[in-house]
């Protein structure tokens, strides 16, 4: 008896909205022009946590340039790369590096190679330069942004890079 008591209420219900939801269409349609110069309120989504399609920087970023560094010397790479380094990598303990149109101050790390290493760990750039060459890391997303890079002095003359196991090596002899 319940269910049947049930079906009979629901039944009744859905029938006058049925009509309630005619009548309702009815009206807006004898509105005609009123109701289509009417704005409709905006529904406005929410935020995504992330961005799936990555921004277009705006004209303004592309403005936001650190100038190359007086005194800082070009180191060519390989494939076109290059960036500029100023400091004196023999006794700085901080060396500016300017890559990609932006200046980092990169620390120097002690090292038991012999290499000289430079890294930033709250940009993850870093440098290492052995005599032959120097390497540019990046630790963001772990790739070498630039590799055999050497001043036009190293390239002409094949001189060594002026590291400081090179200056102490000279100095011992």
């Amino acid at each position: 008896m319940n269910k049947l008591l049930i079906a009979a209420v629901v039944g009744a219900l859905s029938t006058s909205g049925m009509f309630a939801a005619t009548s309702a269409l009815a009206a807006s349609t004898e509105s005609g022009a009123s109701s289509a110069t009417a704005a409709k309120p905006k529904v406005r989504r929410p935020a995504p946590a992330r961005r799936l399609i990555k921004r277009k920087p705006s004209p303004e970023a592309a403005l936001k340039t650190d100038p190359i560094p007086d005194g800082a010397v070009k180191w060519n790479c390989t494939e076109g790369m290059a960036f500029y380094l100023k400091g004196d990598m023999k006794r700085d303990q901080i060396v500016t590096v300017n890559w990609d149109r932006k200046n980092y101050q990169l620390p120097r790390e002690t090292t038991t190679t012999g290499a000289d290493r430079f890294h930033d760990a709250a940009s993850g750039m870093d440098l290492v330069v052995i005599p032959t060459k120097a390497m540019l890391f990046s630790d963001k997303d772990s790739s070498r942004l630039a590799d055999e890079c050497k001043t036009p002095e190293m390239a002409a003359a094949g001189t060594p890079a002026p590291t400081q196991s090179n200056a102490l090596i000279k100095n011992a002899q």
